[in-house]
């Protein structure tokens, strides 16, 4: 599913129109897809809770990790929870936390649609001579690595982690990278996020967005999203004219 890498044209997709009144709900129209990883491509919820509730555990906290939690860089939860750890202890428990998520990989699974979704982008791909999809994740590269490598899926071109960015989700500064990699305007571009702090992070970076509810409930989802839907599986992708149109599948 290897992407082209030519920049892609400008677009001029008018205002999306819904084709029926049954996909009046999910209809949208963008140059690129902008994919958060994990509870959005993958379901790494287990394994992330299991080792943040270690860490808490081991430093004192009560606290359990919840979804609020879920889409914010490691550095950034810790500055949250133990707002009184220096930077050498903070630096201290991060590498623990990283080191406990690296050895706790063996259930990630795709989640439904992922791999559809990822075959209809590449195909577009195609179908337009320009790249269409990456990943921006709040993941460490080495820790994207150790996940993603249990997917089987190749690696997407132009993709952002979280140590390529000096500022992590909620802030803006990871969506405007992934849609700089790609060549696009932030208004093109579609982030597709299961956490609150990516769809802020989508929102400050001018992006349209889509909410999937893998981790997070859809009543605290909607105010942040342009559309919610339950999984990828709830969608499909194709071309239209220069552009993607992003609609709900229907059995």
């Amino acid at each position: 599913m290897a992407q082209t890498s030519a920049g892609p044209a400008p677009s001029t997709v008018p205002a999306p129109v819904p084709a029926t009144a049954a996909d009046a709900e999910l209809d949208l129209a963008a140059d690129v897809l902008l994919l958060d990883m994990d509870g959005t491509l993958i379901d790494s919820g287990p394994a992330v809770e299991r080792s943040w509730n270690a860490l808490f555990a081991e430093l004192g906290s009560a606290r359990t990790f919840d979804h609020s939690l879920h889409g914010v860089p490691g550095m950034q939860v810790l500055a949250e929870v133990f707002p009184d750890l220096g930077p050498a202890e903070r630096e201290a428990a991060y590498r623990r936390v990283l080191d406990l998520e690296m050895a706790d990989v063996s259930e990630i699974r795709v989640l439904p649609g992922t791999r559809r979704v990822l075959e209809e982008l590449d195909a577009a791909a195609a179908e337009l001579g320009r790249s269409t999809w990456t990943i921006v994740t709040s993941c460490a590269r080495p820790l994207f690595e150790a996940r993603w490598a249990v997917t089987g899926l190749p690696v997407p071109a132009q993709m952002v982690t979280a140590d390529q960015v000096s500022r992590g989700k909620p802030d803006p500064e990871p969506y405007l990278l992934g849609a700089s990699r790609l060549g696009v305007d932030p208004g093109r571009a579609l982030v597709v996020e299961d956490s609150l702090g990516g769809l802020r992070s989508a929102r400050a970076a001018g992006s349209s967005s889509l909410a999937v509810t893998t981790t997070s409930p859809a009543a605290a989802l909607a105010p942040l999203a342009d559309a919610v839907v339950r999984d990828l599986d709830d969608v499909r992708v194709a071309v239209e004219g220069s552009a993607l149109r992003i609609r709900r599948r229907r059995a």
